[in-house]
């Protein structure tokens, strides 16, 4: 029997089938991936070959700045942002600890896979090539956050030399695999069932109600625009309008999105999932491909959710470290995806297509992006690391 048939009131309905089983069921869709990438991961680290990894990539590494035992926390912050940030404590140099702690959350996250689904679904056709690229940027920008940083005075200095203990080989037990799978995914599922229910509640409520014409009351699908949502994203949407997605539904999924990565999808399904409205055609009409890739790299590379903030401030042990990687993490990501919206927009069409204000400030955006690379590849390739700079003084100064 349907919540009509019941005669159950609007508000009731509404709760149930546009907030819980819209932004919690949009969630739980994609627990089958996340089970199949749990269930890889425990494969690596039971068979003992996750050791062996980031010691053959320590010579890589170094090359970047960083040490191999970065490596592991990066690959453990594939599945959670919070043990990869607390595995960091094997890092000895605590220059080297506090750069993987800044940049081991680039990778994306076993909360930012429903996220990468229903963006790569909903826009590009499920192509396995965007959710590909996710990986491949995060891992981009781990390398050229560590570049940069390294050439930075308070990231100075050799990485730690690498030392440890590498276990022999052995065939993983089908129980250790299985196990270490349904802990990871259980606790994803009670994640779902706790904090994001409560959470799309939250959001259900702050987007059906609101005050229209002097009154407080649930709103249609037709009257978000009034929402106390609304009134809450719109002062932070002129912040995105420069990387193409400023609208206040775009703008509140991202700040949803610190409490849990996965209120991204769940705040979406809800704001463009409302009522008989198919969610994946409501997003293809107010996202084109550019911009809805803009909208994912932010939201991939930004600042993690509260409780990875939270392993942040406890490795860090200090408040002006803490606000200091979490404004690098934004202001990371702001760049990145406001490079790619510029300039891709050049590319499909929407650069000159709108009118003569929009199209003065897609000049000034160009020109910033321009800038941002410009600075990005002296910083790279051009500028030496400090420890040369002193030693060529010294050298100088001798003969």
């Amino acid at each position: 029997m349907g919540l009509d048939a019941a005669n159950a009131p609007d508000w009731l309905s509404g709760l149930i089938l546009d907030g819980i089983v819209a932004g919690v069921g949009a969630v739980l869709g994609f627990v089958p991936q996340m089970l199949v990438l749990f269930l890889l991961l425990a494969i690596l680290e039971a068979c003992g070959y996750m050791a062996r990894i980031a010691f053959v990539l320590d010579r890589i590494f170094r090359r970047f700045g960083l040490s191999g035992k970065s490596f592991i926390p990066m690959l453990i912050g594939t599945g959670c942002g919070i043990p990869g940030i607390m595995a960091s404590r094997t890092i000895e140099n605590e220059r080297d600890r506090r750069m993987t702690i800044m940049t081991t959350t680039f990778i994306p996250c076993g909360a930012k896979v429903p996220f990468i689904a229903m963006i790569a679904g909903a826009i590009f056709g499920g192509s396995a090539w965007v959710a590909t690229s996710a990986y491949f940027i995060g891992m981009a920008a781990i390398i050229v956050s560590g570049v940069i940083l390294k050439k930075t005075r308070p990231f100075a200095g050799d990485p730690a030399p690498f030392v440890m203990e590498l276990p022999a080989y052995h065939l993983p037990t089908v129980g250790n695999v299985l196990r270490s799978m349904w802990e990871r995914g259980w606790s994803f599922i009670k994640k779902a069932g706790t904090i994001i229910l409560l959470s799309t509640i939250v959001v259900w409520f702050l987007s059906f109600f609101g005050v229209v014409d002097g009154s407080f009351r649930m709103l249609a699908e037709d009257e978000l625009e009034y929402s106390m949502l609304a009134k809450i994203g719109i002062p932070f949407a002129f912040l995105f309008r420069p990387l193409g997605f400023g609208t206040w539904q775009a703008a509140t999924a991202s700040v949803t999105g610190l409490v849990a990565k996965e209120n991204i999808v769940g705040t979406m399904g809800i704001l463009y999932g409302a009522g008989a409205t198919n969610t994946y055609a409501a997003l293809r009409a107010a996202f084109s491909g550019v911009t809805a890739y803009s909208f994912l790299i932010f939201n991939l590379l930004c600042a993690p959710c509260f409780a990875a903030i939270g392993a942040i401030k406890r490795e860090m042990n200090n408040p002006k470290w803490t606000w200091f990687a979490i404004g690098y993490q934004c202001g990371f990501a702001y760049a990145v995806s406001l490079c790619v919206y510029q300039i891709g927009s050049i590319f499909d069409g929407s650069f000159a297509s709108g009118s003569a204000v929009t199209t003065v400030g897609h000049v000034f955006g160009l020109i910033v992006s321009l800038a941002l690379i410009a600075g990005a590849v002296y910083m790279l390739f051009f500028r030496k690391y400090r420890e040369a700079e002193k030693l060529e003084r010294t050298v100088s100064v001798s003969k």
